[in-house]
């Protein structure tokens, strides 16, 4: 019972409490049998370093006494303590140095390894030999003796092996390796004898390295030992040893003892520097040194990690490897250093499959068929399908889709695409004779593309070897019948090569090489086997044929040959054999010539080779080799090349290039591609792959280890942390480590200095795109009633996050569509009053425009509001708005002629108040009226007609010819037409000449149509010359195009005030009938011109010519009257006889001419303007006729080709301003043109005069720049520079006889549009960049053609562009930590600490790219003083340094090009944060002398108040409080707290002191009468009732049987009633107790029936000795630990059940297939891994073959 009652001596009470708090739960399994509870934790360690004890505790549960210990150690803090902690023993000694020991201080030193007591603490006193036991027992953890690892614990020496575990035994090998087999060293032992002399004073004894152990040397003599050290740094040092001791030597403890005759030194090691023992000499007789170590294995085999897979997919597999290690360099060496020792075996590499996924399928092909033509050109084919492999190298065919990521690989493709071998005939020989008729022979090969001779070619296309030559000098001899025969080398030779030809696959002769001469000398005979051959294509191989089969001559097979003069005797020839054999030969002057004598050796030795023909200069007469001078150069044979050697080479390894290594370092891997291939033909490249077992030899390695050395250290960052927000610029983080790669594969942390690159980022900026745009709702506006119902509304802004964080405001179209219901709500508030109608303030109201609309030309759209009256072309869209007030948009009503309006198709009546009709129609004419409640307003529509007149009825589509017609009617008959209408102007109504229509929506039709008539409209400006007559009227094209011009600067719409055109009716009813037509005339042309001049001014620089520039522009043209009161009104030209101030003004116009130029005679020619005069030969005098008409008289000038005609005595003005050009050349060829100007305009005609008929261009040499007009046109020849969307209209005018045709170009490709040419002009319409390029007019006819070319360029001026990622990236490239801003047209804004500097960027584009200027203010910066800063990236950047007061502000940036200019804006502010002393807190008391008011401190950015920690480096301003409010107090009660209540629960009482007091200004309280207080407050009670809930308690029943489920080994559950009480003992609900600690109803109990165990029985036999389905059972029962009965298995529960069956014998049969279940079987024999197990079974098939 002691032992687990009562705690051990020298137990902390903590502990005991442990005792009692350990849990009852848990047991371990080795104190089944016992009662113990279960073990506690572990306690701190005694030491933080150099070993020490930490023990854990348990107590007995047991009434009676329980086996076993209370408490357990184990050892801790295993690591070695640093050289400046000590002794631990030592510290425990000095520790008692402050306390007294018999009344005396003493300095305690340790007293180690006492052997009757090693765990008391011993101590001596310093300098005494006082020794005393200051404690009996040492702390856990101490050393029981220095030179051990037992360590004290609990007073006792308890044992501790090198493996730090307590009771262990194991011990270090005499290497140091704890439990190691010494296979890590080697023992060295020797003596050696001292030979010194007087001469050699010392000597070295033996070295030994670095990391020795055990040294011990006993020197025997009179001489001495010292020592020299060397570190791995290089440091050396010298001891000389001269004293008994123990020495540190370089870090390594040295035992050095000195004897009369004899030392020893003792080194236990590990040496930490190399040693080395020397000798020196000190006496006359020799000494001897005996030494015994262990030196280490410093080179040693250490295995690899794996390196990469092989394969990335499909199943590779990695290997490891074994590298021979440096232990003292700690780096990799060469392989020989390790096999130095016999003690190092190599460890064998280990293999592992990886990557086992299955690849993705890919596209598999077939070799290529043979080609279907063997030269020329021919096709081969292939199957090609998508396949895929699994792990163990199966190929199986997939369908098609799966591969489809990758581009399927061509199945056909051209093959043999040399051409065939033909014939080359070679240069032909001398004729055979020197005079009459003779032969001559050349040499014919058969040539393949590669120049080498071959067979092959047609013999019917072969050209013949010998023709007939004749040599023109006559021969005195009689003449043969036949040509000479030669019998030369040439013809032998062209013989023989021709005979010598390939097999071929048709049927040909085919000799064999000539036999030798039969004779030495002489003559002789030669033969040689001729045979009929084909080859066969199929199997490549030669086939013997019939002779029969082979078509022509059969080759000779035998003939004569001479093999020189016998015995140098000149032989006996018959004449006629000489004749034969040397025919013609003394007819040569030359001895020598060249023959082909055999082949050189094939350069080949399989596969295709090629042989060369050798060509030796010989004797002709003895055959015998002479040097080549004595040949003729130019008659060497050609070169001549054949293939040889054409057998498929044998298999063999084709070994690829390594690969790049994998890494650069820390270990890598290279692959190369082997393959088992044979070369087919060396020629065709054909090489074919065979299965690796074809080649004999052993396979190449295709791995292999690179690089396998330490990368220095390194950033390696993880992967990045998802980013903060998914928008608008967030920001990602991830952790940058520094790491070494070692040259195992391994990584090695090391501290960040260790790195010295610039370490990587560890944040980024990201989802760096713009926020989706969203809307963002103000607050609801009040009711817009004050009673009744009313509208609530709000505004919406469309804004979006940008990529750098800020909001912006964007164009509402970017957001998405906006519910109605979002932005406005009804709202009602009180019932009004009094029904009634409403005041004016709150009525509706709509915003009227009173105007009159007249539309001028086509629009497609035209906006109006209400309130008007409109005037319009038919098919135009008209959008009428009706603005409204103080009324709900949705609820306006629109009508027609007094009928309601609803949408259709052709008319949509908005919501949003306006009302659209799709392409005007006659039935569209009417007054519409928009009604806003009570509020309403018209809008009159009525159409103009295309004969100017108001449209009452539909009108049909006209052609563009009836149009034209329309426009060019006289205006005698517009007059006509108008004599019919009713109106003011003739005999209108009484309420007309009030001046008030009787139709309200017609009341200024009569006025509208004058102004129609009045002329001056497009179309009309040619109809009213009063004094042309209608058949001189000519329609030019300089005029039309004047017209359309005119008509380009005309607005859609002109407009007039309503207010204007009521006054004109009111003077008009007020003036007499007689003068009301007159006065109609004088006000409808004052009227026009008022209209015009306002469109006019804005365009008249367009209009007029250069020269002519500020003439003001006719604004109405004369108008023929037709009233008795006309003469009055009208003007008459001079040559009329009228007085000119009685004729209206007018602008000059030239009369144009329809009759041909009249050829007065053969030399002279008259004209009028318009025509076309072509000189001629005999041309002596031209004259051109100018007519004009206009008041003022006009003046007339002429110009040619633009420029002014400079007058001489040829080229003459006459008086009636004609031009006469007298004796014409061509340097008079061009336009010339007449102009007339006069204060009121100009107007001015060409004509043209050309050379002989031939074509002419007026040209424009000028440069034309247009920003503002939105059409121009220019002639032809120069460059125009316009912005987009302008319409150019460029006029190529041509004259020539006949009349020249044009077409035009764009970039030297003929523009084939009809659309866009019109009279020879070219009109571009809403130019844009795709339209910009060289235009080109070529004017042609039978005489010549001329080209005049305009260059094009858009303009784009300079604005924002809409991406600004360039400018942001150029700006953060710039100064990557700089703040920054991008200046808009509206302004920036960027606050800056002082002394900032800043980085501001222009975004900008335009063409041409504009120039920047940067201004601060209203100055450049240049001028800007006190200003730093830089103009970077060509002007878009300004860098603003060291910013102060003085230089912030507004920056501006103006961008200017020849199109435009645009001024961008941001300011720069400091922002200075201050401290601002607010208004007063409220009093904190209202009476007495406690009140005070405490001023408040606000921190304020720019007058706006901002968080207090922006200025914590200001002064904070001195803020003193404030007394107030210090003054008597009413009288009023004061209560003191309550007391504690009298009982706890059940009901009890309260009480305390209520009186009566006032508080004094002075701050002292007295008490006064309670009157006083009654008066202003009613007495506080001074009794409550407290504690009134009931007196509970928590009640239990007795602990029940233990008979609950199992939960542990002899471990139950029992359970007790717990139920909530009163005192009294009436149970109440449980909540009634929930205040207090409820005790528990369950707790663990100790049962008998739970002492069970699960009992396993041995396996059963195996069902099978092999293959995949043995197995073997085992019977498993839950059994009673005590009695081994079995019991049922719940008991056991909580326990896992083992498992009762089980696979075995799953290795393949010997009799079954052995198969190999992984592919790279091949790689684990060659490394002979057979052996381990985990390759035998899964390589069994190629490991069984080993």
């Amino acid at each position: 019972m002691e032992c687990c009652r009562r705690a051990t001596p020298g137990t902390p009470l903590l502990f005991l409490a442990f005792l009692l708090l350990s849990s009852r739960t848990a047991r371990s399994e080795e104190d089944r049998d016992g009662l113990w509870d279960a073990w506690g934790p572990w306690s701190e360690c005694s030491r933080t370093c150099g070993g020490g004890a930490s023990y854990s505790l348990r107590r007995c549960l047991s009434s009676k006494s329980c086996e076993g210990r209370n408490i357990r150690y184990r050892t801790c803090s295993n690591v070695d303590c640093p050289p400046e902690a000590g002794d631990f023993r030592a510290q425990q000694c000095s520790a008692h140095n402050d306390v007294k020991h018999h009344g005396q201080f003493y300095e305690w030193l340790p007293v180690s390894n006492d052997p009757d007591n090693p765990c008391s603490l011993k101590c001596q006193a310093k300098g005494t030999a006082l020794v005393v036991e200051l404690a009996p027992k040492v702390l856990d953890g101490t050393r029981c003796y220095t030179e051990s690892l037992d360590m004290c614990i609990s007073g006792l020496c308890q044992i501790v092996g090198c493996d730090h575990q307590l009771g262990s035994t194991i011990k270090e090998d005499n290497c140091g390796v704890c439990n190691g087999d010494g296979s890590t060293c080697r023992l060295v032992r020797g003596q050696y004898k001292s030979q010194l002399s007087a001469t050699k004073l010392d000597d070295t004894v033996v070295a030994i390295p670095y990391g020795s152990r055990h040294i011990r040397l006993v020197l025997k003599g009179p001489d001495h030992l010292y020592l020299e050290t060397k570190t791995l740094q290089g440091a050396k040092g010298e001891n000389s040893l001269s004293s008994t001791g123990i020495f540190l030597v370089d870090n390594s403890s040295v035992d050095f003892q000195k004897f009369p005759d004899k030392e020893i030194l003792r080194m236990a090691g590990p040496l930490t520097a190399d040693f080395i023992v020397k000798i020196r000499n000190s006496g006359p007789a020799d000494s001897t040194v005996q030494f015994i170590f262990y030196q280490p294995i410093i080179h040693r085999w250490r295995e690899t990690d794996f390196f990469p897979c092989s394969a990335t997919c499909g199943g590779g597999y990695q290997l490891t490897s074994a590298e021979c290690y440096d232990l003292r360099s700690n780096r990799v060496v060469a392989d020989q250093y390790c096999h130095y020792y016999p003690e190092n075996i190599k460890p064998k590499p280990k293999l592992q499959e990886c990557n086992l996924d299955p690849c993705p399928a890919r596209w598999e092909a077939t070799p290529w068929t043979a080609c279907s033509s063997s030269c020329g050109g021919g096709i081969q084919s292939r199957a090609v399908s998508c396949v895929e492999e699994d792990i163990q190298g199966h190929v199986t065919s997939v369908e098609e889709w799966k591969c489809m990521y990758t581009p399927k690989m061509p199945i056909v493709q051209p093959c043999n695409i040399f051409d065939c071998p033909k014939w080359l005939a070679q240069e032909w020989s001398p004729c055979t004779v020197t005079c009459g008729q003779g032969l001559r022979y050349r040499v014919v090969l058969c040539i393949d593309h590669r120049g080498m001779h071959t067979g092959g070619c047609s013999p019917k296309t072969k050209p013949h070897i010998k023709e007939e030559c004749i040599i023109p000098t006559p021969c005195y001899k009689p003449k043969e019948k036949l040509p000479v025969e030669a019998k030369l080398p040439w013809y032998k030779q062209a013989q023989e090569l021709e005979e010598g030809a390939a097999v071929s696959e048709e049927p040909s002769f085919i000799p064999e090489a000539w036999s030798a001469c039969t004779v030495t000398c002489g003559v002789g005979t030669q033969v040689r086997i001729v045979r009929c051959q084909v080859l066969l294509s199929f199997s490549q191989s030669v086939a013997d044929l019939p002779v029969d089969e082979c078509e022509g001559p059969k080759p000779a097979s035998q003939r004569p040959c001479y093999a020189g003069p016998c015995n140098g005797e000149v032989p006996e020839f018959n004449p006629e054999e000489t004749d034969g054999l040397f025919g013609g030969l003394q007819e040569f002057d030359q001895l020598y010539d060249w023959e082909y004598e055999g082949f050189t050796k094939c350069s080949e030795s399989c596969g295709g080779g090629v042989q060369e023909a050798v060509v030796s200069c010989l004797n002709r007469q003895t055959r015998e080799p002479a040097d080549e001078n004595l040949c003729v150069t130019s008659r060497r044979p050609p070169r001549l090349l054949k293939s040889c050697s054409l057998d498929p080479c044998p298999a063999r390894w084709e070994i690829g290039k390594w690969s790049p290594c994998s890494l650069t370092c820390g270990v890598g891997l290279q692959t190369r591609d082997v393959s088992c291939s044979h070369l087919l033909s060396r020629e065709m490249n054909e090489t074919v792959i065979l299965a690796d077992e074809l080649c004999h030899q052993p396979k190449p390695n295709t791995v292999q280890a690179c690089n396998r050395f330490n990368c220095p250290p390194a950033w390696y960052p993880a992967q990045w942390q998802p980013c903060s927000r998914t928008c608008g610029g967030g920001i990602q983080k991830r952790e940058v480590l520094c790491k070494q790669r070692m040259a195992d594969g391994s990584f090695l942390e090391l501290p960040e200095t260790f790195c010295s690159a610039p370490k990587l980022a560890s944040q980024q900026a990201c989802k760096k795109d713009d926020c989706p745009s969203e809307w963002l709702l103000s607050d609801w506006t009040e009711c817009s009633t004050s009673c009744g119902e009313g509208t609530q509304t709000r505004s919406a802004i469309c804004r979006k996050v940008l990529k750098t964080g800020v909001s912006a405001t964007v164009n509402s179209s970017l957001c998405p569509p906006l519910p109605f219901s979002s932005s406005i709500r009804p709202c009602m508030l009180a019932t009004c009053a009094r029904p009634g109608r409403p005041s004016t303030k709150h009525s509706p109201h709509i915003a009227a425009a009173r105007k009159v609309y007249i539309q001028t030309r086509r629009q497609r759209k035209l906006h109006f509001i209400v309130g008007g009256f409109a005037y319009l072309l038919p098919k135009t869209a008209v959008v009428v708005r009706c603005p409204t007030r103080r009324f709900r948009k949705p609820l306006i009503t629109w009508e027609k002629d007094g009928q309601h309006l609803v949408s259709s198709a052709h008319v949509t009546v908005a919501p949003f108040g306006y009302l659209k009709i799709h392409r005007l129609k006659p039935s569209d004419a009417g007054i519409y009226t928009c009604s806003a409640g009570p509020a309403r307003e018209q809008f009159v529509i009525k159409l103009i007609g295309g004969n100017r007149k108001l449209v009452a009825r539909p009108l049909s589509l006209r052609s563009e010819e009836e149009a034209l017609a329309v426009r060019k009617a006289s205006p005698k008959e517009a007059l006509q037409t108008h004599k019919h209408q009713n109106g003011i102007f003739s005999n209108g109504s009484k309420a007309e000449k009030r001046g008030l229509p009787a139709d309200a929506g017609s009341r200024y039709d009569d006025l509208v149509s004058r102004l129609l008539e009045q002329g001056g409209w497009p179309g009309e400006l040619l109809a009213s010359g009063e004094a042309q007559d209608s058949t001189e009227r000519n329609a030019s094209s300089e005029e039309d195009q004047n017209a359309e011009q005119a008509l380009l600067h005309l607005p859609f719409t002109v407009a007039a005030e309503q207010q204007r055109l009521d006054d004109i009716l009111r003077n008009l009813s007020q003036q007499p009938e007689e003068l009301r037509d007159v006065y109609s005339k004088h006000l409808v042309a004052q009227l026009a011109q008022e209209i015009f001049r306002s469109h006019q001014d804005g365009h008249q620089d367009a209009l007029l010519k250069p020269s002519e520039r500020g003439i003001p522009p006719v604004a109405v043209p004369p108008h023929k009257h037709v009233s008795g009161f006309s003469s009055s009104l009208r003007t008459s030209s001079p040559g009329e006889g009228g007085g000119s101030s009685r004729r209206p003004h007018r602008k000059p116009i030239i009369l144009r001419k329809i009759s041909a130029a009249q050829q007065l005679s053969a030399s002279e020619v008259v004209t009028h303007l318009g025509q076309t005069v072509a000189l001629a030969s005999g041309t002596l005098s031209v004259l051109l006729h100018c007519e004009a008409t206009g008041n003022p008289r006009p003046a007339i000038s002429w110009a040619r080709n633009g420029e002014e005609v400079q007058f001489s005595d040829r080229i003459l003005l006459q008086p009636d301003d004609s031009l006469q050009i007298l004796a014409p050349v061509e340097a008079d060829v061009g336009f010339y043109t007449c102009n007339a100007t006069n204060a009121l305009g100009y107007d001015s005609v060409s004509i043209a005069v050309t050379l002989a008929g031939k074509p002419l261009v007026k040209t424009s040499r000028g440069a034309v720049i247009n920003t503002e007009e939105p059409a121009i046109t220019v002639d032809v020849g120069g460059t125009v520079k316009t912005v987009r969307g302008v319409n150019v209209t460029i006029n190529c005018q041509v004259a020539g006889v006949p009349e020249a045709e044009v077409t035009w170009f764009r970039n030297k490709s003929k523009l084939g549009s009809p659309l866009h040419l019109h009279e020879g002009s070219l009109l571009l319409t809403a130019v844009s960049s795709s339209d910009q390029g060289l235009y080109s007019c070529r004017a042609a006819n039978l005489h010549g053609e001329l080209t005049e070319n305009t260059q094009l360029l858009i303009l784009d001026p300079p604005h924002v562009p809409t991406q600004l990622d360039d400018i942001r990236a150029l700006l953060s490239a710039t100064g990557p930590n700089l703040p920054s801003v991008l200046t808009s047209p509206l302004g920036t804004q960027l606050g800056l600490d002082p002394g900032n500097s800043a980085l501001l960027g222009c975004p900008i584009k335009g063409h041409p790219t504009p120039n920047i200027t940067w201004f601060h203010g209203d100055q450049p910066v240049a001028n800007t003083t006190g200003l730093t800063h830089h103009i970077l990236a060509a002007g878009r950047i300004l860098q603003v340094a060291n910013l102060s007061g003085g230089s912030q502000g507004e920056f501006s940036c103006l961008a200017q090009n020849e199109a435009g200019m645009l001024v961008q804006k941001a300011s720069l502010v400091i922002q200075d944060y201050w401290w601002s002393v607010d208004r007063l807190a409220t009093c904190s008391a209202s009476c007495g002398n406690r009140g005070v008011q405490q001023p408040r401190l606000r921190c304020l950015l720019n007058s706006t108040e901002v968080n207090p920690t922006h200025c914590a480096g200001k002064v904070r301003p001195a803020v003193q409080p404030i007394a107030c409010n210090r003054r008597d107090c009413p009288s009023r009660w004061m209560v003191t707290s309550w007391s504690a209540c009298t009982r706890s629960c059940g009901g009890g009482v309260q009480t305390r002191r209520v009186t009566c007091q006032k508080l004094k200004a002075s701050g002292i309280s007295t008490p006064v009468s309670n009157d006083m207080c009654t008066q202003l407050a009613k007495r506080p009670v001074d009794t409550q009732a407290c504690n009134q809930q009931l007196c509970v308690e928590w009640a239990f029943s007795s602990w029940g049987q233990c008979n609950g489920p199992c939960v542990g080994p002899r471990l139950a559950v029992q359970h007790r009633q717990v139920f909530c009480q009163t005192r009294d003992g009436i149970t109440l609900p449980s909540e009634q107790c929930s205040t207090l600690p409820r005790p528990v109803s369950t707790q663990n109990c100790w049962s008998e029936a739970c002492g069970v165990h699960w009992r396993v029985s041995l396996w059963s036999l195996c069902t099978a000795t092999c293959g995949n389905y043995g197995f073997q059972s085992r019977r498993v029962e839950c059994v009673h630990a005590r009695t081994s009965k079995a019991v049922p298995e719940h008991l056991c529960s909580w326990g896992p059940r083992p498992t009762n069956w089980q696979r075995c014998n799953v290795t393949p049969c010997e009799n079954m297939e052995c198969r190999d279940t992984t592919r790279y079987c091949e790689k684990v024999k060659q490394l002979k891994l057979c052996q381990l197990s985990q390759f035998k079974s899964r390589c069994c098939g190629t490991c069984g073959k080993a």
